[in-house]
């Protein structure tokens, strides 16, 4: 049941049921738990602690409770410490190889491996179930025409489904991003105090290849008293990018879906106003937009992290626990709200074959330059000839009835060849070819990782 009365929106309003149950507390604490064992069966293998010990700790470390670890925290201001403490009270003999030879960010760090990689492998499910909803929308809209727009006005046509198929690509690349930063952050961090690996007189690269053979998870090569720190920027800049992408696709919903253009809106039945009865607001879209906004934040508190003092100081610990579990929730919210927003999106073709002819031939006036070229004459002149049309185009007249009163242009071309120069239909390029290519890469990257 959501918690209404916490001050935090992510408890109960954003991010889905199964990303939070990753970084709940009582989850981080089962992973730390989950190490610390991990770390005894290293100790047993290495001969470095009795072979009985690693039974004992699977019975003795699954009972306790988050509530007890933070309630001994109060009385020793290190909650890592308080793990190890009732570890090695609660284990009998073997309580005395609790945590030997480790420190804290031993636990932490690779406890942070974990879960990152559970929280990654949710968030690359629903990428490529908002890629998947692109492409069918690319393959849809293929070839209905739509005016292209750059700066905000009009430019030359495209299609719906090229312009969907533009998010393929990108967001395609996003997946990448992720798949490829997981063999650089999803790592084991086993190394003592201060990366030497002292406290494990000699054996602790025997310890680190047990503890990285049971996790399935690769060690660091080297590291200080905490993994190196680039990771988790990396990290957290690569989803802050996969944000902003999801923002730009929300913006262009947005923006189309102005009454004055109209093109795609989201017709999803909702009220859009307390007092004004008429208006579709772009709910989902803003949603989107307005998380982002916190997404970029993040990354300069991950970055800030990497500088930390000689081997180790604490300023990233504080942030960490922060900055790690709200940029996923974030972005899970967002992909959430993304593909909500793909299924109740409306592409109105009316209002697209309206605004393609709102400029009465204007945008076709590249396509007219190129055939003045191919008739003779020289570009920059053909540019100046058709600028100058334009700007004096009288009320109500459209480009074809300009272009005819034109010496210059009715000597070249015909009235035939300037109909057919201004369809939009027959100015597209490569888009069919483009769109093919976009959509062949998106499954192949799929299909990495």
């Amino acid at each position: 049941m959501a918690n209404f009365s916490s001050i935090c929106p992510f408890e109960w309003r954003y991010g889905s049921e199964e990303m939070r149950e990753i970084f709940k507390v009582e989850n981080l604490v089962k992973t730390y738990l989950l190490v610390e064992k991990v770390l005894v069966a290293g100790l047993v293998k290495a001969g470095l602690a009795p072979e009985n010990c690693v039974e004992v700790y699977e019975k003795c470390a699954s009972n306790i409770t988050a509530s007890e670890i933070y309630a001994k925290e109060a009385e020793l201001g290190h909650d890592i410490a308080s793990l190890t403490y009732i570890l090695g009270e609660r284990c009998g003999e073997c309580g005395r190889y609790a945590h030997l030879g480790a420190t804290s960010y031993d636990i932490v760090d690779t406890a942070w491996a974990l879960v990152i990689s559970e929280a990654l492998t949710i968030i690359k499910r629903k990428l490529a179930q908002v890629i998947q909803r692109f492409t069918e929308l690319s393959r849809e809209y293929r070839d209905v025409v739509m005016v292209g727009r750059t700066h905000g006005q009009h430019a030359v046509p495209v299609t719906v489904g090229f312009k969907f198929a533009n998010y393929v690509y990108e967001l395609s690349r996003s997946y990448e991003r992720l798949c490829e930063l997981t063999k650089r952050v999803v790592r084991v961090k086993m190394s003592g105090a201060v990366g030497t690996m002292a406290g494990w007189m000699g054996k602790g690269l025997q310890i680190e290849a047990t503890v990285s053979e049971i996790l399935g998870i690769a060690p660091h090569v080297i590291s200080t008293q905490v993994a190196p720190r680039d990771g988790f920027a990396e990290l957290i800049s690569s989803l802050a990018i996969l944000a902003s992408q999801l923002d730009r696709f929300a913006l262009e919903v947005r923006e189309l879906s102005r009454p004055e253009i109209s093109e795609i809106y989201e017709s999803e039945l909702r009220v859009g106003s307390s007092t004004m009865p008429h208006k579709r607001n772009p709910v989902i879209a803003e949603r989107i937009s307005g998380l982002a906004k916190i997404a970029r934040t993040l990354v300069i508190a991950a970055l800030e992290n990497i500088p930390l003092m000689h081997e180790r100081d604490l300023t990233n610990s504080s942030s960490e626990r922060v900055l790690i579990p709200h940029a996923f929730l974030l972005v899970d919210q967002m992909l959430e709200d993304t593909l909500k927003l793909l299924n109740v999106l409306c592409i109105d073709r009316e209002a697209i074959e309206r605004n393609l002819n709102l400029t009465r031939g204007v945008i076709m006036s590249e396509a007219v330059m190129i055939k003045l070229v191919q008739k003779g004459l020289a570009r920059h002149e053909a540019h100046k000839l058709l600028m100058k049309i334009i700007r004096n185009l009288k009320p109500g007249e459209n480009f074809a009835e300009a272009l005819l009163r034109n010496e210059v242009v009715s000597r070249l071309l015909s009235s035939e060849e300037i109909i057919e120069t201004l369809n939009p239909k027959n100015y597209l390029g490569n888009y069919s070819e483009l769109i093919d290519r976009a959509l062949m890469y998106a499954e192949k990257t799929l299909n990495k990782c």
